[in-house]
């Protein structure tokens, strides 16, 4: 049984299409389940004993910095040596 070159072309543009539309309503429904999900509060442990808060570092250790300098100078594209870093925020 021989197929023509049209016909093939356009069961697997509908292939394509038909599981692009699959991925769409999948992730559109893990939205909504993952939005009620979050509005309901979670339950508060009970008997769970308070850990002592974890000590913050003083400064950023000189590799973190070197790294991200490094990784800013490339992605501007100057010299790591016209690059200073003033401050540097967790987010």
């Amino acid at each position: 049984m021989e197929y023509s070159p049209l016909f093939v072309t356009l069961m697997g543009v509908g292939t394509v299409f038909f599981g692009l539309i699959c991925i769409i309503f999948l992730t559109m429904i893990m939205g909504a389940v993952m939005k009620t999900a979050a509005k309901t509060p979670a339950p508060a442990a009970a008997a769970a004993p308070a850990a002592a808060p974890a000590p913050k570092p003083q400064g950023m250790q000189p590799e973190i910095i070197a790294a991200i300098t490094a990784a800013l100078s490339e992605e501007i594209g100057i010299s790591s040596n016209g690059v200073n870093i003033v401050n540097i925020k967790k987010i």
